[in-house]
């Protein structure tokens, strides 16, 4: 019935938001400016793909109102890689679920999980 979910995020600034994206392993699909102002951007991960739409707001610092879970083949390879650039929520650690991962926060204090099945 369904063929893919794209989650939209709403941002104060959609080319900051996305080029932090791109800097941990999205691909920049497509945008949309106007007036110069980047107001739109598609990327992609894998088969998965994400909007930033101008007009949010960085979250509070305690309330988690979007989380993004990314399937990686090697955790292990993805911490190394993504290490010294980013702001780690939670370290490497197996979970009750099965999965294996850690947690970032980009630059609106969204959580990003990386994980990968046990």
């Amino acid at each position: 019935m369904f063929r893919s979910v794209v989650s939209m995020i709403h941002v104060p600034d959609v080319r900051k938001a996305a080029q932090s994206y791109v800097s941990i392993g999205f691909v920049l699909e497509r945008v949309n400016e106007d007036d110069g102002v980047l107001n739109w951007a598609l990327l992609s991960c894998g088969t998965s793909q994400i909007m930033f739409n101008i007009g949010g707001r960085p979250r509070a610092a305690f309330r988690r109102e979007v989380d993004l879970y990314v399937h990686v083949d090697d955790i292990e390879a993805a911490r190394r890689r993504l290490r010294d650039g980013v702001d780690i929520v939670e370290d490497l650690h197996d979970t009750e679920y099965g999965m294996r991962e850690f947690i970032i926060r980009d630059l609106n204090r969204f959580w990003i999980t990386f994980g990968q099945p046990l």
